[in-house]
Formats: structure tokens, sequence, C-alpha cells
């Protein structure tokens, strides 16, 4: 074959690859430009009346009318939230399956040995919606009113105080392990199944402090039937303003808030995943919308793919250092 021919043959095919790629981006930006043309499928890991599924809840109006399509929420509970999340790894990676965790997303990787997927490999982080700050509380017959008594006292009695959990591995017992961990006292924990035994018994003085969330405990605390020390992150908590956070109390590193945020599966297509987190942000930023996450002690955020894969990483990081440390195994 002469040279000549062989030119042309090139050309010609260089062409053809030139065309298909193009043609490629443009079936992906039409498909980013039509989408969603169907009702897109939440799970949320966990049973109704939670934290995440009361989040997506709430937003989920604003949004499907923002998206032109409805939201079904599919509440997948089981395996400390590891049920649904499989099942949100496994399904097509086209939009129309999202996945809402917490902080819980974060921990699993250090509390299983072997999970049924891969936590970095398996997701496409789409959004980070919300955090919440949790609260140190304590039993008014504890004589302590700041961290920094609550640190000494338990310098002066390791293992005899005791702390509740929602549960071996929830973020109440984390929360417990990390002040542990940064503080460095002893302390000894009393799990429970769920976090409402746990309130009831530090209200009749069988515990005598826990991590707990705003919502769960404000009530005793405005009667006085528990006593609040200090709240995690960086600001006062709008719901309980006069209550300090562990920073102004002189004891850094006890972040232990909740994080919610949703995850598509991994290889969905980035013009997708970027549309949802815009559209996600715009609905977080509405002025009612941002008010009754704040009533309900969510602290609306939003942001962008990989601001929220930034957060994954290191609350990871953090967790298995906290987990290692505190040798807690859920298998």
């Amino acid at each position: 074959m002469s040279s000549i021919a062989n030119g042309i043959i090139r050309s010609a095919a260089a062409g053809v690859t030139g065309l298909a790629i193009g043609m490629m981006l443009v079936c992906a930006d039409c498909v980013a430009q039509t989408f969603p043309a169907r009702a897109i499928r939440v799970i949320v890991p966990f049973a109704p009346g939670g934290g995440t599924d009361i989040l997506i809840r709430t937003v989920s109006p604003k949004l499907s009318e923002a998206l032109g399509q409805q939201l079904v929420i599919d509440n997948r509970a089981g395996g400390g939230s590891t049920i649904g999340s499989e099942l949100a790894a496994k399904a097509p990676p086209d939009g129309y399956t999202l996945l809402m965790v917490d902080t819980s997303f974060t921990t699993n990787p250090s509390l299983y040995s072997k999970l049924p997927y891969d936590s970095a490999r398996d997701f496409a982080p789409v959004s980070l919606m919300a955090a919440a700050p949790v609260i140190l509380i304590v039993h008014p017959s504890v004589p302590v009113k700041t961290v920094k008594e609550f640190v000494a006292l338990a310098k002066s009695k390791p293992g005899q105080l005791n702390f509740a959990s929602g549960g071996p591995g929830s973020s109440t017992h984390l929360g417990g392990e990390l002040l542990k961990l940064v503080a460095g006292i002893d302390l000894v924990h009393i799990p429970y199944k769920g976090t409402g035994p746990a309130v009831a018994d530090v209200l009749g003085g069988q515990v005598v402090m826990m991590f707990a969330g705003i919502s769960s405990v404000k009530q005793y605390v405005a009667v006085g039937r528990l006593r609040a020390i200090a709240v995690t992150g960086q600001k006062r908590s709008p719901a309980m303003p006069e209550v300090p956070t562990f920073i102004e109390s002189g004891l850094r590193g006890v972040d232990s808030g909740t994080y919610w945020g949703c995850l598509a599966p991994a290889a969905t297509p980035k013009d997708i995943v970027n549309k949802l987190s815009t559209t996600i942000a715009n609905v977080l930023k509405m002025g009612d919308i941002e008010k009754r996450l704040s009533d309900l002690g969510f602290d609306a955020i939003g942001g962008t793919p990989d601001q929220f894969a930034t957060i994954i990483r290191s609350e990871t990081e953090k967790w298995a250092r906290v987990i290692k440390s505190a040798h807690v195994k859920l298998d």
C-alpha cells in the first residue's frame, strides 16, 4: 500500500476517532441537561425518625421541586448502616440512586473488619448537607459546671466515673472515647440500646454523664434535670447559646459532632453529580429550609463534591485513631 494511501487511512481514522469523542462529549452533556427524567430514589440506611431521615424528609419537597422530579425515600436500616450502603454501592451509576449518610459512614471502616463495599472506591461524594454539634451533659449530682472542673474531677477519680451511650460504636460512644483520649482521663463506658434509654438512666442518676444530640436533652437542661457542660464545634449552638464550646473552655480536639451528606454510586457522570450538588446547595440556602433545619438542631451547609470528599477523608482518619485507641470492634 502506498504512503499516500496509508496517510489517507490514518487521517480518516483520526477523523472518526475525533468524531466519536466529540459525540460522546455531546451525549454526556445531553444526559446532564435532561437529568433527571424520572423519580430519584434516596436510600436512607436507618429506620424512619432518626436524624438522617428527618434531614432528607425536611429538604425533599423543595429539592423535588428544584429538580422537577419526585424524591422517593427508601429506608433500609440494619447492620449499622451497612445494608443500605451496600445497596447503593451496587446501584446503577446514573444519578437515580443516592445515599444519605451520617458520621457512621466514616467510622464503619474502622469498626468492622470487613465491609460489603469500599467506602473510598465505591461512592462519589455529592454534597455535605448539614452538621450538628453534640453536647456533654452530666447529672446535677456531679459537682462540676465547666470542662476544666470535669476533667479535674475525672483525673482525681480514674475509672470511677461512667458515661452512657446509645450503643457500642455509636456517635455518643465514640464522643466519650474521643474526650478520654484528648483530655487524658479514664471513664467507664456503659452502652445502651439507643439514645433514649441512655438519657433516661442519666436522668435517673444511674450513669453520671453522656454526649447527646441537643434535641435529645435540651428540655431537661432547661428545667435543671441535667447540666450542660460544653458543646462540640467551632461556635456556640443557636439552639443553646448559653453553653460554651469545648474550645472556649480550653480543650481543643473534642470534635465529635455529626455530619450528614449525600453520595452517589461511583462512576456516576460528573456533570450529574455537579448538578445534584449545586441544586442541594441552593435548596439548603433557602431561608425557610435553613430555619426549619436550625430549629431541628441542624446547621445547613451545602458545598462541592470535593469539599465533601475532604471531610470524609479527614473524619475517617480521625475516627480510625480514636477507635484504635479505644479497642472498639463491632464484629
